[in-house]
């Protein structure tokens, strides 16, 4: 298996400066082309860069800053795919809440062209000596969970099983080999629906699209494990749970325990980043299933809002995981990004900085 960079790792997506906004809103009204918004967005993500370093992370991404949404900038990149922009709704409380969007099958799956090769290359560009640059994609389950079976086209797949999951796990494995071959050895997948199958809400939801909750995160297992068989050699592939993070707001609630042992125990992961900031995420104790060899980042400080987190509850919130797993297997991190849309949490920029900052000591002093 391979290990982390550090003890201490992020989840990946930053706020972006008002200046790359501004930018967006110019290319979405024709004002500026795709290639001086592109020039944007390197200057951002160098200093991004340029920040992460400093603060002192090891793993390095881009900031996610040049995508819209964390899942669809990247699926609707690959052959057989359609999405729709999600929307968003006013609640009767006055939050926000993102409408998941709608991704469609309508086509055999497959890898069209190299979707994250230029983006990594740039960051590669920008990364110093001693850190490690990130690359933070969807998840393959995004392309089952959404729809269902009525979201996959019958044409192209009479049967799921196994030629759609065969089919994405090429693709991504293809992708897998082109960001290898560019140098990349650090890959992240982003997964809402494992995290979303602990919520007794959603997992009625997926009964109501004919699915078992009950088999479906076994299901899932399976589906990753075809795309880590295709992982080239020496690349750290992990998994980040996420519960929905636009805003500030959350999607999902609810102990891991009705996917942990499909998730810590069939998975082949290097590592799995669980968000644990608050009493959504329940105890520890489906941490059991840990395989060893295997790393579990707790995501102990909330990305949500900017209130800073003490150093002795996170201490002590690692030693009661640590009764579970053992401690040379955890690690710490963030509960999520703090912008997984281009939207952002509502959080200070300089919180980020802080919030970076305990995360590192506070691993620093636990595992010295």
């Amino acid at each position: 298996m391979m290990q982390l960079p550090a003890r201490y790792d992020h989840v990946g997506s930053f706020l972006r400066p008002k200046y790359l906004l501004d930018a967006r809103e110019q290319k979405a009204l024709g004002e500026i082309s795709a290639e001086q918004l592109r020039e944007v967005e390197d200057k951002a993500i160098a200093e991004i860069v340029r920040f992460q370093q400093d603060v002192g992370l090891k793993s390095i991404t881009d900031g996610e800053f040049r995508r819209t949404y964390f899942h669809i900038d990247f699926l609707e990149q690959l052959g057989g795919v359609k999405t729709d922009i999600p929307v968003t709704i006013k609640k009767a409380d006055g939050t926000e809440e993102l409408a998941p969007p709608v991704i469609r099958v309508v086509d055999k799956v497959r890898h069209a062209k190299d979707i994250q090769k230029a983006d990594f290359e740039y960051l590669k560009s920008q990364v110093a000596a001693g850190c490690t640059p990130k690359v933070t994609i969807p998840s393959p389950t995004m392309l089952h969970f959404r729809g269902g079976r009525a979201g996959i086209s019958r044409e192209a797949y009479p049967e799921l099983d196994p030629a759609f999951y065969d089919d994405v796990a090429q693709a991504y494995g293809d992708e897998l080999r082109s960001l290898h071959q560019a140098g990349c050895r650090y890959v992240q997948m982003d997964d809402t629906n494992l995290a979303y199958l602990c919520d007794e809400k959603m997992r009625e939801a997926a009964r109501q699209r004919g699915d078992d909750p009950n088999e479906l995160p076994h299901r899932y297992a399976g589906f990753i494990n075809k795309v880590v068989a295709q992982k080239p050699e020496g690349m750290l592939l992990a998994m980040h749970l996420c519960r929905g993070n636009f805003k500030s707001t959350h999607a999902a609630a609810g102990n891991y325990e009705p996917v942990a042992e499909a998730l810590l125990s069939e998975m082949n992961i290097d590592a799995f980043f669980l968000e644990y900031d608050d009493e959504r995420s329940g105890d520890f104790r489906p941490l059991r299933y840990l395989k060893p060899g295997k790393t579990v980042v707790l995501g102990l400080v909330t990305t949500k809002f900017g209130q800073l987190e003490s150093k002795d509850d996170l201490k002590r919130r690692i030693d009661e995981a640590a009764k579970y797993a053992p401690l040379d297997q955890l690690a710490l991190s963030p509960q999520c990004g703090f912008s997984s849309t281009v939207h952002g949490n509502n959080i200070a920029v300089e919180a980020q900085r802080s919030k970076l900052r305990l995360v590192i000591e506070t691993a620093q002093e636990v595992w010295k």
